[in-house]
């Protein structure tokens, strides 16, 4: 055996495999495993699953989650929601002729200070002008930045990917124009509060209280 062999050997002997789990907001489900020689270099790993993992509904196969780790105790990694996105088959289907796709990018914070960039998209049923955009963009900014506040990040969470938020806009936005679909496309989280993430060295922390 070439001592080239022996020391991949060697070096994969070392590792140890560490089950990565969604946060409890998402069932905290099992979603990964992952093999790693340190437990400290799990933490900020981005593990990429989909929502009919979690939820084993078929209609939820199309939208993508991203989970970060945050702590690590033993041999499980505990997550947050990084952010999610839908496929891209999914938001090519959703395009019609004779309809127009409107786009409004938002960042907002949470009651408990995570801020997160939420992509809200609406597909009409016929084309609008650009007074009715500009009405719908609008009622998109009230209803996300409004309801942001007064939501904890896993509420946020919940609301962007199962679809609540969208349901909201498309009811007050059918009044300026009839709707197809409105939904958060896509989430992105920019800012974690200070205590979430476990420091460089620890593996494990008590996610620190926010003043409000």
């Amino acid at each position: 055996m070439s001592k080239a062999t022996k020391k991949v050997r060697d070096k994969w002997r070392a590792k140890e495999w560490y089950d990565v789990y969604a946060p409890a907001y998402f069932g905290e489900k099992k979603v990964a495993s992952i093999p790693c020689s340190d437990p400290v270099k799990v933490i900020g790993r981005v593990v990429e699953t989909t929502l009919y993992d979690i939820t084993n509904d078929f209609s939820h196969q199309s939208q993508k989650l991203y989970f970060l780790a945050a702590n690590v105790k033993g041999t499980r990694a505990d997550t947050i929601l990084k952010g999610h996105e839908y496929s891209t088959d999914y938001l090519r289907s959703l395009v019609r002729r004779g309809s127009t796709r409107i786009d409004a990018i938002f960042n907002v914070t949470s009651k408990d200070q995570y801020v997160t960039r939420a992509s809200v998209v609406a597909f009409t049923r016929d084309r609008v002008n650009a007074n009715q955009q500009h009405l719908i963009r609008s009622i998109m900014r009230k209803t996300i930045e409004e309801k942001a506040v007064t939501l904890a990040y896993d509420q946020l969470c919940h609301e962007m990917v199962l679809g609540i938020f969208g349901s909201e806009i498309y009811n007050l936005a059918k009044k300026v124009s009839p709707l197809r679909h409105v939904g958060v496309r896509k989430s992105k989280l920019l800012i974690i509060p200070e205590g979430v993430m476990a420091k460089p060295g620890e593996t494990s922390v008590q996610p620190k209280a926010v003043e409000a």
